[in-house]
């Protein structure tokens, strides 16, 4: 399988021109690195061989990029949980030259991620403090996040779980769920169930299959999703295997974490196609990360870029303060002046929520430009996107 899939994608790793200027050009592929020119497209094409061929030292990273101080710092620093794994793959995509490189900032460490901000918190969401069961998370009356696994391809710098992801070995033996199951199977107001972690694709094809059977047995789970950045990080883990597998428990919704158009490669395309030509529908989730998505015309590209390959746009996140990640929050007003530079000027798919999760445990928040003006009775004053006035009358 690996070999017909390598076949099929010969040139795939080719990375899309950018759409955005850039200073310099990106390497066109991985056996230009010196690191990777030795390497066989059917390993390059394999997962299990990305995933164990992941840079995680500056001895590792400091021949292939030109690593600042503040970078070489900030990996020395990032051990433990959270340390520093990037995958081949992405490893192609990143500028080596430009320290600025949108790839680059979301998978190299810096020494700023030591640097604490005052309202930052361990668990900003409060997942711990909504956990009824090992695993589970419930905060909404109908649904649930159940966190499948620990590990990640890539560990993102802004991770909001970074108090639970990372390199730990305890990546979820089928029993680790049970205890999750069963508060689900027992709470019949449950009807949607979201599958995370970490990222739930690390996990084996059986070893998924096992947690989703277990799922889709509970007569009253009626939507279920998993939330993943493989296709983005790791586009090699959507194997045909994969794909048979998951629709044989279809309908089954993917949310797929993209920040970056420079993120959205010939090989992700078809990463992409393969889950949407196999009747999975696909939304996208944005963090708004500051030097990196915060200008309107860069997100504008990513919406655009994204319905490209039948992606929906669906949330855009303001950067949970998590500790060690002050570095990458913008003011609220960003995120809602994106939003007014969207919404009118383009087409209403390409028009995410921005929301912010309330700090504490408060849930996705949207937020978003006012267009009601006033209101009495049976009169509303609206704006529209050109800052035209209109009354409606009930």
């Amino acid at each position: 399988m690996i070999e017909a899939q390598a076949q099929k994608i010969q040139n795939s790793t080719t990375v899309v021109a950018p759409a955005l200027p850039t200073r310099k050009r990106l390497p066109l592929d991985y056996q230009q690195i010196p690191l990777f020119k030795d390497i066989n497209p059917l390993d390059w094409e394999d997962w299990h061989w990305q995933v164990r061929n992941r840079i995680t030292s500056v001895e590792q990273l400091s021949q292939v990029i030109k690593l600042t101080a503040e970078e070489m710092e900030g990996i020395k620093k990032a051990r433990g949980r959270m340390g520093m794994a990037i995958t081949p793959y992405w490893l192609t995509l990143i500028d080596p030259e430009d320290a600025s490189c949108p790839i680059r900032r979301q998978s190299v460490p810096t020494v700023y991620e030591s640097q604490i901000g005052p309202h930052e918190m361990v668990d900003p969401c409060a997942e711990d403090r909504d956990s009824p069961a090992p695993h589970l998370v419930h905060r909404y009356p109908d649904r649930v996040l159940l966190l499948a696994t620990e590990q990640c391809a890539m560990y993102c710098r802004h991770c909001t779980r970074r108090r639970l992801v990372g390199e730990n070995k305890r990546t979820g033996a089928n029993n680790n769920w049970d205890a999750a199951v069963e508060y689900i199977r027992a709470n019949r107001k449950i009807r949607d169930v979201l599958i995370s972690g970490g990222d739930p694709l690390m996990l084996e094809d059986g070893i998924l299959e096992e947690l989703i059977k277990k799922i889709r047995s509970i007569s009253h789970v009626e939507f279920l999703r998993i939330g993943t950045r493989l296709p983005v990080t790791l586009p090699q883990r959507i194997t045909e295997g994969l794909v048979l597998m998951l629709k044989k428990y279809s309908p089954l919704w993917i949310s797929i974490h993209f920040n970056h158009p420079k993120e959205i490669t010939k090989r992700c395309r078809i990463a992409c196609e393969m889950l949407a030509d196999s009747g999975f529908p696909l939304g996208s989730q944005t963090v708004l990360l500051k030097g990196i998505n915060d200008r309107p015309f860069i997100m504008k590209k990513l919406m655009h870029e994204l319905l490209r390959i039948r992606v929906r746009p669906y949330y855009i996140y303001q950067c949970d303060p998590v500790k060690g990640t002050q570095h990458f929050r913008t003011p609220v007003a960003t995120g809602i002046n994106i939003i007014e530079k969207l919404r009118g000027h383009t087409s209403g798919y390409a028009v995410p929520t921005y929301v912010i999760d309330g700090p504490g445990g408060g849930g996705k928040i949207p937020v978003g430009p006012n267009y009601l003006l006033s209101q009495a009775k049976g009169k509303y004053v609206l704006r529209n996107y050109r800052g035209k006035i209109y009354t409606y009358l009930e």
